[in-house]
């Protein structure tokens, strides 16, 4: 049990720790009980609690016992943003969501066997607890001057936004949890991000005056690329887990096209890669670039961890068949629309000629310029190359009779979409 702490340090996703010595022993006489907690402030969870699932994993195969607690009362409240205030969501709202993480932890973890995940809702043993059980029982052993230095804290009283005392109170409601699943389930480590360093020492330190006890704390680095710009956004949003916010396509081409200098630093962290496949990889990167086979092989091994083995398979195949390896019309409707949403495009009814097809998707500039295109064989639809500047695209050309694919070149695609 103790090597599970160096692979961790291995594949980078150790920052910091309390007490690193007495971690390990901690480990190695193990098992140990560990938690992560993960708020419903969002109906997904995101590429950034990717790494908190991975973290659990690593431990739970290892032979610790792992709880992944999702934050039904944590999430009422939400944990301070630098920036400004957070609107608070329903209690309502705030369910539905914490019932949607609850299935989006799940598959990472096993909560079977000989030994099975916990999930629990920390709004279990908060719901019940009154103001002033709270203020004297919790409340009592914080220290405002230590509260305010926490750096989200510090940052909201610098600024012209201040903070509520309801945002002020996160940390006391994080530290509770920790003291609660120290004294229910004898947990003794807790895992989460960098940033979250502050609310993680307020549960650590809470155990320590109330309990007189010594517990631990580990997290992970922030992912960055090269140039230390947070990783996990794609075009301004986030890389949300759940399909419908981020379909599988596009979550795997996120993963596809990130840079060389990144690719091996997640390859360690986001797969399960061994060290000698991942130096094979890094060869790879270093002498055969354009193959990008760390890039195929982080695409494939991610996607199929959050979507499942067929969903990347079908992905796969788009990928392909949108660049000309693959048939356009084995595709799912779904994958497909996936597929093509990022595409550029405009309205293409059945009867159209292709040549106002390719004006009308932004091809081209004029219907001149695309006759010259057929005429030089340099556009397709659907993959087939077209001549004929009469050429008519019929409703069989719209897959699934949604959406036709237009290319000019080797490299301009656009989607001709049905009109509604």
């Amino acid at each position: 049990m103790s090597a599970i702490l160096d692979e961790l340090q291995w594949r980078g996703l150790v920052a910091q720790s309390t007490d690193e010595a007495a971690l390990r022993q901690a480990l190695e006489d193990g098992p140990i009980t560990v938690y992560c907690g993960f708020d419903p402030t969002a109906p997904s969870l995101h590429f950034g609690n990717l790494v908190q699932l991975i973290m659990l994993r690593h431990l739970q195969r290892a032979g610790h016992r792992v709880i992944a607690l999702v934050g039904g009362s944590t999430g009422l409240i939400g944990d301070p943003r630098p920036t400004s205030e957070r609107v608070l969501k329903t209690k309502e709202q705030t369910a539905e969501w914490t019932a949607a993480i609850q299935r989006q932890v799940r598959p990472f973890l096993t909560f079977e066997g000989d030994n099975p995940a916990l999930m629990v809702n920390n709004l279990d043993w908060t719901e019940q607890i009154t103001a002033l059980d709270f203020l004297r029982d919790v409340g009592k052993h914080f220290r405002v001057n230590q509260m305010i230095k926490k750096d989200a804290v510090a940052a909201r009283l610098a600024s012209d936004e201040g903070i509520s005392f309801t945002e002020l109170s996160y940390q006391m409601l994080q530290g509770l949890d920790y003291l609660e699943l120290y004294r229910r389930h004898g947990c003794t480590l807790q895992t989460g991000g960098q940033d979250q360093w502050g609310n993680l020492t307020a549960g650590s330190d809470l155990i320590h005056r109330v309990e007189g006890a010594s517990v631990h704390l580990l997290t992970t680095p922030l992912v960055t690329d090269s140039a230390g710009n947070k990783l996990g956004k794609s075009e301004g949003n986030a890389v949300w887990l759940d399909p419908a916010m981020t379909s599988p396509y596009a979550f795997y081409q996120y993963w596809l096209n990130v840079e060389d200098a990144s690719v091996v630093t997640l390859l360690k962290v986001f797969t399960d890669r061994t060290r000698e496949e991942i130096a094979e990889l890094e060869r790879q990167v270093a002498e055969e670039p354009f193959r990008r086979t760390a890039q195929k092989t982080l695409a494939a091994d991610v996607t199929t961890l959050v979507h499942g083995a067929a969903a990347t398979a079908s992905v796969q195949a788009a990928s392909e068949a949108l660049f000309g390896k693959g048939d356009l019309g084995t595709l799912d409707e779904q994958t497909l629309l996936d597929a093509t949403a990022e595409l550029p495009g405009g309205e293409v009814r059945p009867g159209d000629t292709v040549v106002d097809a390719l004006v009308s998707c932004g091809l081209v500039a004029s219907r001149n310029e695309a006759r010259r295109a057929l005429k030089d064989g340099g556009a397709s639809v659907n993959g087939v190359k077209v001549c004929d500047p009469e050429a008519i695209i019929g409703a069989p050309d719209f897959l699934h009779g949604r959406v036709v694919l237009l290319r000019r070149g080797r490299k301009s695609m656009a989607a001709g979409r049905m009109p509604a």
